[in-house]
């Protein structure tokens, strides 16, 4: 075990870049700089580096990674992560932000990182407004999670409905690949979203499954777990 787990930190080093040491110099106060709490991955495009970052808890080196993990229908040496941030980012607590996820915080947004927060693979977080997640969520690969259309849209009354609603998801969530969050989205505690749903509504009842296009619910009274061992708990949804 330790043996495997100096390995996984031989090759952790590897792929850090030396852009973690601008990433962190450049967005956060100097004492917090030094200890780089951010670790950021070769593979890493730093588009926009304007707005700020914002790392609310106890620091420690490599608290938080973007752009590393291995997944293996993924080719890590070619999909590149893309940080673009205008806005505002919030660090919680301890973060990963694997191969190919794509951050982008436009100059009025804000998006706020809950404790223990996992994104595996190519996935996307797109912020005009507010994304907010709460402790221990998981993201699968290829999730979309977006709380903005882009373009006005009118009613036939002529009244121009919103582009842009925030979007909040709670503790202990795990949401399932190819599922899509979009604008106006709450998603209670200790949810399951299922592999390409679509939400942009507010899901009412915690501990539940979660899964469709139109999103309904599949299943209540749910445990899930993100350690494999504990995979047993869960209650069969059959």
């Amino acid at each position: 075990m330790i043996q495997s787990k100096s390995k996984e930190r031989i090759k952790l080093l590897k792929k850090i870049s030396l852009k973690t040491i601008f990433f962190n110099f450049r967005y956060l106060p100097f004492k917090q700089a030094v200890k780089l709490p951010i670790f950021i991955a070769k593979n890493v495009y730093l588009r926009k580096l304007s707005g700020t970052v914002i790392v609310n808890c106890p620091l420690s080196t490599g608290l938080i990674h973007i752009g590393f993990g291995e997944v293996g229908i993924f080719d890590d040496k070619k999909q590149r992560a893309i940080w673009q941030v205008e806005g505002k980012v919030v660090f919680n607590g301890r973060a990963d932000m694997g191969q190919g996820t794509r951050i982008c915080v436009n100059k009025d947004g804000e998006l706020i990182i809950g404790e223990n927060f996992t994104i595996t693979a190519e996935s996307s977080i797109i912020v005009s407004t507010k994304v907010q997640f709460g402790k221990n969520c998981l993201l699968s690969w290829d999730v979309l999670i977006m709380d903005d259309d882009f373009h006005y849209i009118k009613d036939k009354n002529g009244i121009t409905k919103k582009p842009s609603q925030p979007i909040n998801i709670g503790n202990n969530v795990w949401i399932g690949c190819q599922a899509m969050i979009l604008k106006s989205s709450n998603i209670p505690n200790n949810c399951v979203i299922g592999a390409k749903s679509l939400i942009c509504k507010t899901l009412i009842k915690s501990n539940c499954l979660y899964a469709g296009n139109p999103v309904i619910c599949v299943k209540e009274e749910i445990i899930w777990s993100r350690e494999q061992q504990d995979f047993s708990n869960l209650i069969n949804y059959k």
